[in-house]
């Protein structure tokens, strides 16, 4: 934030405030994030990862809720079609990661919103 030139560190300075702002979100979103009082919902992620140019996975990593391990890097379509290699299921990511059989649902309905539509 502070490398994009928001003035996060001064209460009167105005960055939190404007962040939200150029995000469209609400300002209690990003004081409560930089609080660490609360994770965001994916839209208020996935906007300010766009007004940040930061990728909306590095912000889930960076937030420390998530680990490169819970998200790891996908193989582009491209290069699937390239290499015949095939994208993981949601469900057969919570398999081979050990997601509990009562936590799996969960975990495919959050995963699947990370996902293009049609896949």
């Amino acid at each position: 934030m502070r490398g994009r030139g928001y003035d996060i560190d001064n209460p009167r300075g105005g960055g939190k405030s404007k962040l939200a702002d150029d995000a469209g979100v609400h300002r209690a979103a990003v004081s409560r994030l930089l609080q660490r009082q609360s994770m965001p919902d994916l839209e208020t992620m996935r906007r300010l990862s766009a007004v940040l140019s930061v990728p909306l996975r590095d912000m889930l990593i960076r937030s420390g809720r998530l680990s490169e391990d819970d998200l790891p890097v996908t193989v582009h379509r491209h290069q699937e079609e390239v290499s015949g290699a095939q994208r993981l299921t949601p469900e057969e990511a919570a398999r081979r990661m050990g997601v509990p059989t009562e936590l799996r649902e969960t975990f495919v309905k959050v995963a699947k919103q990370f996902l293009p539509e049609g896949t």
